[in-house]
């Protein structure tokens, strides 16, 4: 386990956390500006001396109470940042021999040669980094924070500075990374569109405090948390491509938990190969029965679960258990009262929109009306 258990004053509130997060997947601390996210990752990187305690595995790294405390460069971590902050007097090859020299005898868990092909950085080896192109810089700031085989990887918003563009050019990496390397990492950022991309569990954070905390899924669920409000909500559901229908270019997307699918555009994912898709709120509206000369051709039979009130007091969400997974659907209230909508009554959801995110190799992130 990476435990935090955390303590210290800051301009406004007091960080007080205590995590307890599996050494596997990526983990997304999630959260407003200034809600404490990245001192979090300051301190359990030894950056910041925050009181409490900090471990990962059988390597405790802080324990106040033993006086114990590891400086961050003894630690086994990769630490990433929004600005590369590279060597502007070392080439590309310079910048990860740096990186090397914090690794010692016998602790070598990654293959320096797979990172620089799994980043796709090996025809920048000789480049100056000043030539570098946002995306390549952080690709080769990822690759430096690597290259010293860390048991870790802690990103503070590694996106945030690059447009969008450059974002969906790195996107692609991180997810090869956690595929081929399995090393855990821990992800800071307030873009709900890069958690749903890549994270597998979720730390909501306000104020620094940790509001809740859970599998990336369950937790977008949710319509207690503030992820359910503003055009971004919408649930993350496992899926894995069924068919593809050649003629109209489409290709059904199984769910793994429920006895139903959906349709999206074709983008060339083979058959039986898993997949994320993601469902925005927005996108879903609900009927009584099934309808009939419609454009709209995913509809999922489910049941009423949950009715909370929306940001605009004339919206309502609705959460629509579809199998065992569920569906958010932001609908008017007097339509919620037309419908008669209340929790158990059985319903149809209709997809406007399906977002297919690939997986490792996934080439960005795909709209698709499908209708």
């Amino acid at each position: 386990m990476i435990e935090a258990y955390l303590r210290l004053p800051r301009a406004g509130f007091l960080l007080d956390v205590d995590l307890s997060l599996p050494e596997t997947g990526i983990t997304a601390l999630f959260g407003a500006s200034g809600c404490g996210k990245t001192t979090v990752l300051r301190a359990i990187a030894g950056l910041e001396r925050a009181a409490g305690r900090v471990a990962m595995g059988d390597a405790v790294w802080q324990d106040d109470a033993a006086g114990h405390f590891v400086p961050t460069h003894r630690r086994a971590l990769g630490y990433v940042i929004q600005e590369a902050a590279l060597f502007p007097h070392r080439d590309v090859r310079g910048n990860l021999d740096f990186g090397r020299r914090r690794l010692r005898d016998g602790e070598q868990r990654i293959e320096l040669d797979q990172v620089v092909s799994l980043l796709g950085i090996g025809p920048l080896m000789p480049r100056r980094t000043d030539t570098l192109s946002g995306g390549e810089r952080q690709r080769v700031a990822i690759a430096r924070a690597l290259a010293s085989s860390p048991r870790l990887l802690l990103l503070d918003e590694p996106l945030a500075a690059l447009d969008e563009r450059r974002k969906a050019e790195v996107l692609p990496y991180l997810e090869r990374l956690h595929e081929e390397l399995a090393i855990p990492m821990i992800y800071v950022s307030h873009s709900i569109a890069e958690v749903t991309r890549l994270a597998h569990r979720m730390v909501l954070m306000d104020a620094g405090r940790v509001v809740a905390h859970g599998p990336l899924a369950d937790m977008l669920a949710r319509l207690d948390l503030p992820t359910a409000r503003g055009e971004e909500a919408g649930v993350v559901l496992d899926a894995v491509v069924a068919e593809r229908d050649e003629r109209w270019q489409l290709a059904r997307l199984q769910f793994a938990s429920a006895d139903q699918g959906v349709w999206a555009r074709d983008h060339g994912v083979p058959v039986g190969r898993p997949v994320r898709v993601r469902i925005l709120a927005r996108d879903v509206s609900v009927a009584s029965v099934r309808l009939v000369g419609t454009s709209i051709g995913n509809q999922l039979q489910g049941t009423v679960e949950e009715i909370a009130e929306d940001e605009h007091p004339a919206l309502s969400l609705v959460r629509v258990r579809v199998g065992r997974l569920p569906v958010l659907a932001r609908v008017s209230r007097r339509s919620a009262h037309s419908l008669g909508l209340v929790p158990g009554l059985p319903v149809w959801v209709q997809v406007k929109a399906v977002a297919l995110m690939e997986g490792p190799s996934a080439p960005g992130l795909v709209k698709d009306p499908a209708s």
